[in-house]
């Protein structure tokens, strides 16, 4: 029977199917809003690669000014994209006796026919004119047989090269353009009619977006954002009230904040750097007059796009305020801020009941960020933002699965590609998004009952792909192309090869130090405790969320996963994990917190674990990168006491808790027990975190104070904030003109001298011809180095290896290092002798007392060989005898006080400088002397000496200053910002006046990666300077390898630098002017 409603009954409510159709009507707009400006946006995007660009053009033609002076106009790129020469014969008959008519390279530079084009007239009998490509003979031809008023052409493409005489050519189908570092040429006076050479060069990296390219891209993002709001309105449809964006407890402060915000601040003064900085700070420093964010070091000057936009042009941006350390690495500090932030207001809360309820959880993540952050991600590289990034990523998978909402879905997308940007190690955020999908694709399917599939899906593509507007804003599809074909010539390591980053971690150098490997070997410990915790608990810690825990697991692996497919395999990388290993450790915590792991056996394992990861980790040197580890304590070896290694102590302590651990095994009733104690209680994880990071801090702080005066990175940063923000170059001390600090013998006798106390078996050329240097034989021993043709690196200071100069003043014909002269420097040396050599010489006045009461700072001895001397960890390292002996005048004389051996920094056997601080001297010590013994006859232990000096120097600020042109090397840019970087425009360097090196060891990298092979400045500064090293010494610092500085002197000193004539064209995204030539 059924019942019969009247009006006054209360309306029914209405079914599903009236509440779809209702909210389709409804959400019609937003629909068709969201397709369509998705749409928009998603074509647009893709179309930004394609889209033309304004490019700047350039060319060099010579002869300017009407003369045959050279020029000089080093190429980034090494070729240009087209050069073309002409040659009347007329010219060609004024150097009938022999000469270089033009030439790419300067006249007798090295290598000018290997690499460049040189057009030569060889003189003799019949003499002839010879073209030479890159070691191709292009064209020769007897001078008899060139015609009255003819004219050589030569015109060189990447398609082939022609060349022209008398109607005639000549095609090479091969590409032969040359390296051009100017244009030069042995003829003088007024140019010859119809002399010429004229570069295009390659600028195609140095545009700017075309209009329409600039509106596409505004269009595409406002698409994006408009698509955004309209899924937005279709995700409000489901009735329930939106989350705030950043809930109350964001603006909370606990004493787990304070800790890590303390930590982050203290060690952003006193703490290490990573080893990039300086080229990363190079790259933003150069991109303003590039005109685009080149590579600034290699690969011939090559864009990094699709990577580095926009977090490279921050760091540009910012070298406009300052480029001192302590504002460069601004980025870095927020980062580390911003993911704490994340970790402890959104992901730890988000990860279950006990992370709420429970502060030692966050304790554990809280230190075990702090160990992750301080030795990766106090730099200039990508890694914080990565790892800042893959955290933001998954709060917002996270924050739409709990919402259900598809906002923060498409939000996360946009972090993830916005992250991607910032180095190929972004890829990670691709694991967050694939851990996420599976809730996020449910969401998708229930909005898209409603709204349908397109609407939904539509703009979260949308908000991937409007990154291109970044990518591509200034380059084109053809340039990025031609940047992935450069740097084939690597490092560019396969998938396959991953396990070189954890090769590398486990060397004894600085990049397996000891606080990297505990942050990664605990990353791994941490998430072995939570799988296997899971597993054994049937799928859930208790505690724990299921679905967060789960998937923050699953992002680590993923994230391990798609690291495989980053081109280089540098342990730098392994900072994009600080986030995730520290909310991974949260999960960890409460997986072994007394609540849920109750069983005393296996509490012991736990912390037998975690010992042997102090274990494996205290197995290395306490290193840090550079002048980081100036002062700090083993920051070359494992840490002791006594010769006692602290990992043996931690090894001890692994089998000790093994030991127990098997005792609870094998009597399983004792280990059984509801409260496990006071002393089982103690978080393992925890303290070993918190003992690692005080480490840490109380190493750099230490090194502070103990370098105190000296330069350390503590004291470089605090100057900065005082204003003085200059670095290493107030501290470096250069002798500019050693010959001003000789000392003088008190006979008078300058040539003598060096003999005067007798001896035998030293004589004045008895100094090997080659004196490279033994390391430049050995491997580099990091990851961030690279082997471009199996040959060595040169570590040799310029001048220091070995040769032959002109007649001494003493009748030696060695080549003196340093700019001695060899008027009246002497020289002595054991090399050749058959039996003991031993000498001594006159003595040297020291100088007189300045009105501050110092005679100098020390004593210098240009020496070479191999010298006994013991560093400062009394390690003694063999070779011959030099000491100086030291006395005082007096009627009688001279009275001897005694004697000291010098500091000996290497590298041997090349020549250096021996020191001997003055300060150890005592006060009435007036005279010195030099006594040398050799009694080893083999033929590698010889040393030879000059007399010795007392420098008289100058701040390296004061000699540079900060308007000369400076090389500075890579792994020296960050402590040097006072220093004018040596820039490129228009597709031509800077001519530098000074290089400045790291120390020796870091010198074998940079040699490496910035010279020929690889398309860096080294290519060029070869061909077109000579080079001398300036002796140079670190204040209060006598015995530390610093780097080195080496001032250049052009080869051909009356060339000038080119006028460059530019235009605009512009070119559409599939452009180009022909390859990059990678391999000469």
């Amino acid at each position: 029977m059924t019942a019969t409603r009247t009006l006054a009954d209360p309306p029914l409510p209405p079914s599903d199917g009236d509440r779809s159709a209702a909210l389709r009507t409804a959400l019609r707009g937003p629909r068709l809003v969201a397709m369509i400006s998705a749409l928009v946006s998603i074509v647009l995007a893709v179309s930004i690669p394609f889209l033309p660009v304004r490019q700047t053009t350039a060319s060099v033609s010579w002869p300017q000014d009407g003369t045959t002076t050279g020029i000089t106009a080093p190429l980034v790129s090494y070729a240009p994209t087209d050069l073309d020469i002409a040659i009347p014969c007329t010219a060609v008959r004024q150097l009938s006796g022999g000469g270089v008519v033009t030439s790419t390279s300067p006249v007798g530079a090295p290598d000018a026919e290997r690499y460049g084009l040189v057009a030569k007239v060889v003189g003799g009998d019949s003499p002839r004119l010879d073209v030479i490509a890159r070691d191709r003979v292009l064209l020769s031809e007897p001078l008899d047989g060139l015609g009255a008023d003819c004219t050589v052409t030569v015109h060189s493409e990447s398609s082939g090269t022609t060349v022209g005489l008398n109607g005639s050519t000549a095609t090479f189908d091969e590409d032969l353009r040359p390296q051009v570092v100017g244009v030069f040429s042995d003829l003088t006076g007024d140019a010859p009619d119809g002399l010429s050479v004229t570069a295009q060069l390659d600028t195609r990296f140095t545009s700017s977006p075309t209009p329409l390219k600039l509106a596409a891209m505004v269009l595409a993002l406002l698409a994006a954002a408009l698509s955004l709001v309209a899924l937005h309105r279709i995700d409000a449809a489901d009735g329930r009230r939106s989350r705030r964006f950043l809930p109350t407890r964001w603006w909370s402060f606990t004493r787990i904040d304070a800790l890590v915000v303390g930590t982050l601040l203290v060690w952003h003064v006193i703490g290490a750097n990573t080893a990039d900085d300086g080229y990363q700070l190079g790259m933003a420093r150069a991109a303003g007059e590039a005109g685009y964010m080149a590579n600034y070091f290699r690969w011939f000057g090559v864009p990094e796009a699709p990577f580095g936009t926009p977090f490279y042009d921050v760091l540009a941006w910012m070298t406009h305020v300052s480029t001192a350390s302590i504002w460069m690495r601004l980025p870095a500090l927020c980062a580390g801020l911003l993911g704490w932030w994340l970790i402890s207001r959104e992901i730890a809360p988000r990860l279950g009941a006990a992370a709420r309820a429970s502060r030692g959880p966050l304790w554990a993540g809280a230190l075990v960020f702090l160990a992750f952050w301080l030795p990766f991600n106090n730099g200039l590289r990508p890694e914080p933002i990565v790892a800042v990034g893959v955290l933001a990523t998954w709060c917002s998978v996270e924050r739409a699965v709990a919402t259900r909402r598809l906002l923060p879905a498409a939000m996360a997308v946009v972090v993830g590609a916005i992250t991607v940007t910032a180095g190929p190690s972004g890829i990670i955020c691709f694991a967050a998004l694939i851990a996420g999908a599976r809730p996020v694709a449910r969401i998708i399917a229930d909005r898209a009952r409603t709204a349908g599939y397109l609407a939904v899906l539509l703009p979260i593509v949308a908000s991937g792909l409007a990154v291109m507007a970044f990518v591509f804003a200034d380059q084109t599809l053809a340039g990025v192309l031609e940047m992935q074909h450069v740097h084939a010539i690597g490092p560019n390591e396969k998938w396959f090869t991953e396990y070189l980053r954890y090769q590398y971690l486990l060397q004894i150098t600085v990049d397996g130090s000891l606080s990297r490997r505990f942050a990664v070997f605990t990353m791994v410990l941490c998430l072995a405790t939570v799988i296997i915790a899971i597993l054994r608990r049937g799928g859930q810690i208790p505690g724990t969320a299921q679905g967060p825990s789960r998937r923050i697991v699953g992002i680590t692996l993923g994230a391990i996963v798609l690291m495989m497919f980053a081109p280089t395999k540098w342990t730098h990388h392994f900072g994009i994990y600080a986030g995730l290993a520290a909310s991974v450790a949260v999960v960890a915590a409460i997986a072994v917190s007394p609540a849920v792991l109750r069983s005393r056996r296996n509490r012991a394992l736990f912390a037998a674990a975690v010992s042997f990861v102090v274990t494996m980790s205290f197995a290395s040197q306490n290193g840090w990168w550079y002048v980081s580890s100036y002062g700090v304590p083993w920051w070359d070896k494992p840490p002791s006491v006594a010769g006692f290694g602290f990992a043996t102590v931690f090894l001890a302590l692994t089998l000790g808790l093994l030991a127990v651990a098997a005792w609870y095994h094998v009597h399983p009733t004792a280990d059984r027990s509801r409260d496990p104690g006071k002393l089982w209680s103690i978080p393992p994880l925890t303290v070993a975190a918190a003992a690692l990071v005080l480490f840490e801090v109380l190493s750099l702080a230490k090194g502070a104070v103990s370098q105190y005066p000296a330069y350390s990175v503590a004291r470089s940063n605090i100057d900065a904030l005082a204003g003085n923000s200059c670095g290493l170059a107030n501290d470096v001390l250069l002798e500019t003109d050693p010959n001003t600090g000789v000392l003088q013998p008190l006979s008078g006798d300058i040539g003598g001298a060096l003999s005067a106390g007798g001896g035998d078996g030293f004589a004045p050329n008895g100094v090997a011809a080659d004196l490279t240097p033994d390391d430049e034989g050995k491997d580099a021993g990091t990851a961030n180095t690279v082997d471009n043709d199996g040959s060595p690196a040169p570590t040799a200071g310029a001048g220091t290896g070995g040769g032959f100069g002109g007649e001494g003043v003493n009748g030696s014909t060695v080549a003196l290092p340093f700019g001695l002269t060899p008027a009246t420097t002497p020289v002595l040396g054991s090399f050749g002798a058959t039996g003991t050599a031993q000498v001594t010489t006159d003595w040297y006045r020291l100088p007189d007392a300045d009105a501050d009461g110092s005679r100098g700072d020390l004593i210098s001895i240009a020496a070479a060989g191999r010298v006994y001397s013991v560093d400062a960890d009394g390690v003694a390292t063999y070779g011959q005898r030099l000491d100086v002996e030291y006395g005082v005048t007096d009627g009688a004389g001279v009275r001897p006080l005694g004697s000291t051996g010098p500091l000996d920094l290497g590298p041997t056997p090349s020549w250096r400088n021996l020191r001997v601080p003055l300060d150890q001297l005592p006060a009435e010590a007036d005279v010195v002397r030099i006594v040398a013994v050799d009694n080893d006859i083999a033929g590698d232990q010889w040393l030879a000496f000059t007399p010795p000096r007392v420098p008289q120097t100058s701040t390296l600020q004061e000699v540079v200053g900060s308007d000369t042109p400076v090389l500075l090397d890579w792994a020296v840019g960050l402590n040097f910002p006072c220093q004018a970087q040596m820039l490129h425009r228009d597709g031509v360097a800077q001519v530098p006046g000074y290089r400045i090196l790291p120390d020796r060891h870091g010198a074998i990298s940079t040699n490496l990666w910035q010279d020929h092979n690889g398309g860096g400045p080294l290519g060029w500064t070869g061909i077109l300077l000579g080079a001398r090293t300036i002796p140079s010494y670190l204040a209060d610092d006598w015995d530390r390898d610093w780097g080195s500085i080496e001032q250049f002197v052009p080869l051909d000193r009356d060339a000038v630098p080119a006028g460059v004539d530019t235009g605009t064209a512009t070119r559409s995204g599939l452009w180009t002017p022909g390859p990059i030539i990678t391999a000469y």
